[in-house]
């Protein structure tokens, strides 16, 4: 077999070329509002920024499926989206367990659905975050070059020095919501059996199903193959499986120094709003001391009253939003890595059958069927990764756009709110000075 049928044909690169082009449109306006939103000052943190800049064209990657009648293409339907949302998942009301042994925390996730594949329409279960660590691993073992969305870090950030306290919570509570409702987005991961009973299984029985799974032997061997997989490389790896790894490691440099320039101002945002609040009262009591400066004293002092809530409604902007998007897509980067790792384990696999095969003097049958399986599976996962590649990106550019649309929004709301309110206190002021003139110049 010529190692080369691997790579997509030109005709299946050509097709679809108006999608194309307005993808790469996209491409080009979401670099033209990041130049627009941040306007950085040189600084060594930012040197990435002065390196081949721009992002490779994501939209260049072929997404058309090979037609084998002997593949396996047909059990990922990509190009079929969901007509209509029929399931509604939430997760909340977050409630603190101690034991003997440990002490965590459990969601509450409510499943609402009109699928038939459910026996009611309304699920509510309790789930702890080793579960959710569970679901993604099951996930990842039934669908290994789909992109599986990634959960938030195990182990506390840096700075948070309670595990357990409720910024830190709240912050795990919406990566959880964002994670289980990508997945019930996802046209294949949604009707995925685990992910049903993740949803469904009280907690009795969703332990007796985990206890289902393969044995340690068993992931060990997988462990195994990978890592030999791994050291033998992969000779002949098509070319835009090669643009996507160099596409995704300049993606998360440079979502990764967003995500952490936008937590050094959150921070800055916070120690503002500290001092601002103690600098009105410092105008407050001096009021009390002059009488003839008494008014313009406590408008002063209100106005950054004003301005002090402006900040607090500002904030939000970041935490809620940009920050945790910022942070899911850094971690998505180091994930889809591991995507490609897979899949050129698979093409490894392959290769080396191919080149066993080559060696023998006589033609083996079992090790020709084991190669026609693997080349239907390495089909198949090229297939795969680039229909979800096509829909991750997407994805992510309207994520993106819309986290950046909804911070410049904040900012305009913010800058207005307290300009009005400084506009107003000097106008008073002015209108203050010309009576207090008129009443000189009559008397």
């Amino acid at each position: 077999m010529d190692s080369t049928s691997l790579s997509p044909s030109p005709a299946n690169t050509s097709e679809c070329p108006s999608a194309t082009q307005q993808q790469q449109g996209e491409v080009s306006d979401l670099n033209a509002l990041v130049k627009e939103v941040l306007e950085f000052d040189e600084d060594e943190d930012l040197e990435v920024f002065s390196k081949d800049a721009t992002f490779t064209d994501a939209s260049s990657f072929s997404t058309s499926l090979p037609t084998s009648p002997s593949s396996m293409i047909n059990h990922y339907k990509f190009e079929e989206e969901l007509d209509a949302t029929d399931i509604f998942i939430t997760v909340d009301d977050p409630e603190s367990h101690v034991t003997t042994i440990e002490t965590f925390i459990t969601y509450r996730i409510t499943t609402k659905t009109t699928r038939s594949a459910f026996d009611a329409s309304e699920y509510v279960v309790r789930r702890r975050y080793q579960d959710f660590l569970w679901l993604r691993g099951k996930l990842e073992e039934a669908y290994p070059t789909l992109i599986i969305p990634p959960l938030p870090e195990k182990f506390i950030m840096k700075g948070m020095v309670e595990r357990f306290n409720e910024e830190f919570i709240e912050t795990r509570r919406n990566a959880l919501h964002r994670f289980l409702n990508r997945i019930a987005d996802h046209p294949t991961l949604t009707f995925n059996e685990d992910f049903k009973v993740f949803l469904t299984a009280q907690a009795w029985e969703l332990t007796a199903h985990k206890k289902q799974g393969p044995g340690l032997l068993s992931k060990m061997g997988e462990t195994v193959r990978s890592m030999a997989a791994i050291v033998r490389g992969v000779k002949n790896r098509p070319e835009e499986f090669t643009e996507m790894l160099e596409y995704i490691e300049t993606f998360g440099q440079k979502v990764g120094l967003l995500d952490r320039i936008s937590q050094r101002i959150l921070k800055e945002q916070k120690d503002y709003l500290v001092e601002l609040k103690e600098y009105s009262p410092v105008y407050t009591l001096w009021s009390g001391s002059e009488d003839e400066l008494m008014d313009s004293l406590k408008g002063v002092a209100s106005c950054i009253d004003k301005c002090c809530k402006c900040v607090e409604e500002k904030s939000p902007g970041l935490s809620e939003n940009l920050i945790p998007l910022l942070h899911e897509y850094t971690l998505c980067a180091e994930m889809l890595k591991a995507v490609l790792k897979r899949r050129d384990q698979i093409q490894a696999d392959y290769e080396s059958k191919v080149e066993s095969l080559n060696s023998k003097k006589t033609e083996n049958e079992m090790l020709t069927e084991e190669i026609g399986k693997l080349e239907d599976k390495l089909e198949c996962a090229n297939s795969a990764l680039k229909a979800d590649w096509e829909r991750w990106n997407r994805n992510m550019k309207n994520d993106v756009k819309s986290a950046f649309l909804e911070m410049a929004d904040k900012n305009i709301t913010y800058y207005e709110k307290c300009l009005a309110t400084w506009e107003s206190f000097v106008t008073s002021q002015k209108n203050e000075l010309i009576v207090e003139n008129e009443h000189e110049d009559g008397s």
